[in-house]
């Protein structure tokens, strides 16, 4: 019988290449927030996913910040960059037929001693999958890859083979986690996370990169009868200018509840319980490049 293994897989790649998509499909529930625009993530989260041979951590890094230079993107690229380094294995996450100076910049960041498989992702919208062939030829032409897998992170296409591959390259080991263990990260975190991929998802092109969520209070209220708890909480979007207030409440306060609702049932299915969710919007200029707020925020 094989030993058991057990590591950490880092998911690494330019920003909207689909590394959160491929985290949740792989581990099997939404544990990283998504929406079309790129530089949805800021935060790394451990996904776990418990198999009979094998025990992954997957680490769904940031995408490498080009788009604003400030302190919070410095902050992104030094969490992105070291994930990619103290993993046991990256996984280079590139777009089927498209491949780049923002992928080569990404590529360049992973010490060259790091063990790494290339995925492609996306190869369903390829229409002419023979297509795929000279872009994948081209491809290990970049770096010594251990292995180049391509996959679909919408249909999960391929993802049994690319478990294997990295299975193997994985130490042997005992699971670091209890097998039915998902991520990490507590309810406090996913809560602020939801209400921030809402912002990205509701909001205009260039507002949700100038927004942040904090949760200013998180409480479990014991069920009335034979009822359900509730969770009440309170969180606060932080904005940069005085400017971008009634874009983000809209007419009458209308955008900010349809942020505020939408977050809150996400919550309640998430959470399976009622919750309670009270939401203010308050400047802080330039908080992007405020050192002390980003730590608080999370941020290193």
């Amino acid at each position: 019988m094989s030993a058991f293994r057990c590591g950490t897989v880092a998911i690494a790649g330019r920003p909207n290449t689909g590394k959160s998509s491929l985290l949740n499909k792989l581990v099997g529930q939404k544990i990283a927030i998504v929406s079309p625009k790129a530089q949805t993530t800021r935060h790394s989260v451990n996904g776990i996913l418990s198999t009979a041979a094998c025990q992954y951590v997957f680490v769904d890094l940031p995408g490498y910040q080009t788009r604003h230079v400030n302190v919070l993107n410095r902050a992104l690229n030094r969490t992105a960059t070291d994930g990619a380094r103290d993993c046991d294995v990256v996984v280079f996450v590139v777009e089927a037929a498209r491949y780049g100076a923002p992928d080569r910049e990404v590529l360049a960041r992973i010490p060259g001693e790091q063990r790494v498989v290339a995925v492609v992702n996306k190869v369903d919208l390829v229409k002419h999958q023979l297509e795929l062939l000279p872009f994948l030829e081209r491809l290990q032409q970049e770096r010594a890859f251990a292995a180049i897998v391509p996959v679909s992170a919408r249909s999960g296409r391929n993802l049994p083979e690319l478990l294997r591959v990295l299975a193997a390259l994985l130490p042997e080991g005992p699971a670091a986690y209890p097998v039915d263990q998902l991520t990490d990260r507590d309810e406090r975190f996913f809560a602020a996370e939801i209400l921030r991929e809402k912002l990205f998802l509701l909001l205009g092109e260039e507002l949700p990169y100038r927004c942040d969520v904090s949760l200013e209070s998180f409480q479990d209220e014991p069920p009335k009868g034979r009822g359900k708890g509730l969770r009440r909480i309170e969180a606060t979007i932080w904005i940069e200018r005085e400017s971008q207030k009634p874009i983000v409440i809209g007419a009458g306060g209308e955008l900010l509840k349809r942020v505020s609702t939408a977050a809150r049932k996400d919550m309640e299915r998430l959470f399976e319980g009622k919750v309670y969710l009270g939401v203010w919007v308050k400047v802080k200029r330039d908080w992007t490049g405020d050192e002390r707020l980003l730590r608080q925020l999370g941020y290193r």
